[in-house]
């Protein structure tokens, strides 16, 4: 999955593409990742950093709708998730062409995105998280441990899912969402303990926090780190990854599949 911010404060700064009439840059770095491999391009319009700025939908629409009309025009093949966590930019993205849902939120910014995930009948990314972007990072304590929390949340959310009519859901288990870097690093050693729900698993760990800090680096230094992570989610079991460099990932994966083709990961 090929992220592509349409945000100018996401925290890797050469992730943001910037506005433009013609989207020419936006279209560029789309057409390189799908002809680099990747399997999804991920839009968003709203930076989900810790502390970022929180904007109205209507600035988020206005950011997101326009560009992603462009990518499905000049791509009409290309599979297109929208990072949202609203249920009405939602129902706009996939009115314009998204095929997929990506909620960092799992329904809990929105009381309507399940039922809305639900009419539409699309994938939906069911991600973890507490609090907002503006928040989470205060609220990291887990009394009766971080991987069963996820497991008690999955269930929870899985359940009210179903009940609205999702039936295509991968988990998210999201790095960097209300955890800390520790915390981050118990859940990546884990992460084949949320195979027990029988759902692919997407890991967003591209050039984190987690990654560059405890290096004394920058995102923009982070690449190394983010194919060794990316190589360790694989190897529990991890499905699908959500990155910003497409090619890099692409020889992780091939590289790992072919080692362990002979045997179930």
């Amino acid at each position: 999955m090929g992220i592509l911010n349409l945000t100018p404060d996401s925290f890797y700064a050469a992730s943001r593409v910037g506005p433009q009439t013609d989207h020419s840059d936006l279209l560029h770095r789309a057409e390189a990742m799908l002809q680099a491999g990747a399997a999804i391009l991920d839009l968003g319009g709203y930076s989900s950093r810790p502390g970022a700025e929180h904007i109205s939908e209507e600035e988020e629409k206005h950011r997101l709708l326009p560009a992603l009309e462009a990518v499905r025009r000049a791509f009409p093949a290309a599979f297109i998730s929208v990072d949202t966590f609203r249920s009405g930019v939602a129902a706009a993205a996939v009115a314009a062409g998204a095929d997929m849902l990506n909620d960092i939120s799992g329904g809990e910014l929105d009381a309507d995105m399940f039922a809305t995930a639900g009419r539409l009948q699309v994938p939906y990314v069911l991600m973890h998280m507490r609090g907002t972007p503006q928040t989470m990072a205060t609220l990291t304590d887990y009394p009766a441990g971080l991987v069963p929390e996820l497991v008690r949340y999955y269930r929870d959310k899985l359940a009210a899912l179903r009940a609205a009519g999702v039936t295509d859901v991968i988990l998210d288990p999201g790095f960097g969402f209300a955890k800390n870097a520790d915390q981050n690093h118990e859940l990546l050693a884990r992460l084949r303990e949320l195979r027990l729900f029988g759902l692919p698993i997407l890991a967003g760990l591209s050039r984190k926090a987690m990654l560059y800090r405890p290096l004394g680096l920058t995102p923009e230094a982070a690449l190394p780190g983010t194919i060794t992570v990316n190589t360790l989610a694989l190897l529990n079991g991890v499905s699908l990854l959500r990155v910003h460099d497409v090619p890099e990932a692409v020889q992780t994966i091939r590289l790992v599949s072919q080692t362990y083709s002979s045997t179930s990961p």
